[in-house]
Formats: structure tokens, sequence, C-alpha cells
């Protein structure tokens, strides 16, 4: 895939698209929030996946295409589902049984730190800049300030949910650097295939532990689902690939700040949360830090001779 995006388009457009993905991606948090209320975690997160994988299918067949038929190309998908959907969605969605949507906003949107950290230590494709290097150090000081300060107050269990919403970060910058593998296939197929794979995996963890036939979900909690699956999956995921194509990879990526104050704000509207003096100095620093981390850097001007 490249990183150099088209020029054949609407500037204004695909801003446009870009803010409406910061929103469905920062109503993320709120839908999962009310979900749980009355839909458990693993059966919440298997509704998902299934809903979102048989969209983001109907979309491909839509476009005259399907997914490839590689045994080792479903492997990977296999394993992109674990780390990119099974394990982080689940973990976010049991978080938030406790934890405000706000509060797993920020925490959840500090995945390109991660990625850098993990690509600096481990893969070292990337160079180490000043202002990554302060990008790292901004989102390490507003996790900090979320989690270490309020773990004073002997919070407990959100603060366990806490960090479970800082590991499954972990997880999505994993899979961000496995996901670099999928650069020859079209960008929907390996959403698909791991949304696919994610079902399979946890629909049966799903009917064992849950027994969701058992379950009487809220009419509430059955919308949320629906939402977060239809537009906050699927639908962001169309809109996403399209803007690697036109914005490229460091504009569409770019949302990871956005959707922030969206996510916040959101959840202050509709949820009635609210946020302490920390945080939202954590939520300012984390801000500050995925910006230095996504925003592409200036080039210098060349001086003529």
């Amino acid at each position: 895939m490249s990183d150099t995006p088209t020029q054949d388009f609407s500037l204004t457009r695909e801003l446009v698209l870009l803010a409406v993905l910061a929103t469905l991606w920062g109503a993320s948090y709120t839908f999962i929030k009310i979900g749980v209320e009355t839909i458990p975690p693993v059966t919440f997160i298997a509704a998902r996946t299934l809903i979102a994988g048989g969209l983001l299918l109907a979309i491909i067949k839509m476009r005259g295409l399907s997914l490839p038929r590689d045994p080792a190309v479903w492997k990977r998908f296999f394993i992109q589902a674990c780390i990119n959907s099974v394990v982080p969605f689940t973990l976010v969605a049991w978080a938030e049984q406790t934890v405000n949507a706000g509060l797993a906003t920020i925490l959840n949107s500090t995945t390109p730190i991660f990625a850098f950290l993990l690509t600096a230590l481990i893969t070292r494709h990337e160079p180490v800049t000043t202002r990554k290097v302060f990008g790292v150090a901004a989102g390490v000081v507003g996790i900090s300030l979320i989690i270490g300060l309020e773990a004073f107050n002997g919070i407990g269990k959100e603060l366990v949910a806490q960090l479970a919403i800082v590991a499954a970060t972990i997880s999505y910058a994993v899979a961000a650097i496995f996901g670099k593998g999928f650069k020859g296939l079209d960008p929907m197929m390996p959403a698909a295939g791991s949304m696919i794979c994610g079902a399979v995996i946890l629909i049966p963890v799903s009917l064992v532990v849950d027994q969701p036939w058992t379950l009487a979900p809220s009419a509430h909690s059955l919308l949320a689902l629906l939402g977060l699956s239809v537009f906050s999956t699927a639908l962001a995921f169309v809109i996403y690939f399209r803007l690697i194509n036109t914005l490229g990879t460091v504009g569409a990526t770019s949302q990871a700040y956005l959707r922030v104050p969206i996510g916040v704000g959101i959840g202050v509207l509709f949820l009635g949360e609210s946020l302490t003096s920390t945080a939202w100095i954590g939520l300012v620093c984390v801000i500050a830090g995925v910006a230095a981390m996504t925003l592409p850097a200036r080039k210098r001007a060349t001086v003529p001779a």
C-alpha cells in the first residue's frame, strides 16, 4: 500500500469524511458502554465481529471481488483477528463495565505511541526523531496522570480495567505492525477476513460461557450493538480504506488524535460523564503525543543556488 495519496479527489470532501471517521470511532466507546450494560462482553464482541464481518463481506461481493483462498493468507487473517479484534475488543468491552467511555477513548488512542515504541525496540525500521520522542513522553505522562494518580485513590477494580484498556492498546499496536504484511491485498480483505475469523473464535466461547439464549438484553444495548457493528466498524472501515487511497496513510491515521476530544465529548453529552482535573490534563498530553506521532513532518524548503 503506498503512502502517497492520489490527487484526483475533493480535499474538502475527504476532510469531511475524516471528521466522520473520527466521530464514528470516537462514538464506539459510548456504544460499547451502553451495550455491555445488559450484554456480556464476550457475546457483545462476538456479535460485533459477526455483523461487521458479514457487512464487509457483502461490500466486497458488491465490488465484484472475493476473499483469498490461500490457507497461508487465512492463517495471517486468524492471527490478525486475535491481536486486532478478539483480544483488544473484548478487553475494552470488559473494562467499560466500570470505566467511563471518555477515559477509554483517551487511553485507547495511544496506539501510535506504543506502535512506535515496539518498532523502535524490536523492528527498528522507523527513525527516532526528537518529535517522536516528545510524542512518546507526552503520551506516557498522559496515561500516568489518568491511571497513576487515580491509583492512589484506591479505585481497585477500575484501576485493573484501565490497565486492561492499555493492554488492548498495546495489542492494537502489535496488530498495526503485523498488518504491514497485507500490503499486497486490497485493504478490505484483511478487515473482512479478520472479522470473520474473530467471529469464528468468539461465537463458540460465547455459547459456552454466556449461553446467549438465556440473556435478556435491553433495547438500548441491542441498538448500541447495531450502531457499533454497522457504523463504527463496517462503515468506518470502508471510509478508512477510502481515505488511505485519497489522503494517504498518514492523513488517514490523523483521526487518532481527532477522535479523542470527539469520543470524550460524546461520553459527556450522552452519558453524562465527567473527567477529573488530572484526567483533563492527561487528555491534553495524550492529544499532543498522538499528534506528534501522526502528523507529517514539514519538508524543509530548498533555497535555489
